[in-house]
């Protein structure tokens, strides 16, 4: 069956949270250890977005994707978390492992691009951990290009480097 993309509601936070935890535990357990996987569990991911959406849902836009009435994937942008008024953030494409190579993704980053277009930035940015070679392959055919910049995050005890991308609206 086709993929549907639709503008997320409140509703839909707890199973985005749920899809999300599954989403970085299968993106990363090929480099990050177990245990910093455990951690948020699906319920705490749910929280977390019913907490964010709360503060953000003015000037951020979450879209899901649905096959045959299951969420499947989602895509979440925002201003640009530096403060350039003209450039767009791409804070996460995620998806249902099983959806992994089937055509999800690629439909989240065209929306994301024409929402980012539509609210009239001129450039998209995003950041991705240096170790996911897959989103660093899929982001770069996607038309993105590393800018150099590095910053270190933390995803359960492990520290990592992420890469910030750009491109051209």
């Amino acid at each position: 069956m086709s993929v549907t993309l639709r503008r997320a509601t409140r509703d839909d936070l707890l199973a985005v949270g749920a899809l999300h935890q599954r989403s970085r535990v299968a993106a990363y357990s090929s480099f990050l250890p177990p245990e910093s996987l455990a951690e948020p569990t699906a319920e705490a991911m749910g929280s977390y977005w019913v907490e964010r959406w709360g503060w953000e849902r003015d000037d951020h836009l979450m879209t899901v994707a649905e096959r045959d009435a299951t969420l499947v994937g989602f895509s979440y942008v925002g201003p640009d978390d530096e403060g350039d008024p003209g450039t767009g953030l791409l804070h996460a494409i995620h998806l249902a492992p099983a959806e992994r190579g089937r055509g999800v993704g690629r439909h989240l980053m065209v929306d994301a691009l024409a929402t980012m277009r539509a609210r009239g930035w001129r450039r998209g940015v995003l950041w991705v951990l240096a170790q996911n070679t897959h989103a660093r392959r899929f982001y770069e055919r996607g038309g993105w290009a590393p800018t150099g910049q590095k910053r270190q995050d933390v995803i359960g005890s492990a520290v990592t480097r992420q890469l910030r991308y750009a491109r051209l609206l």
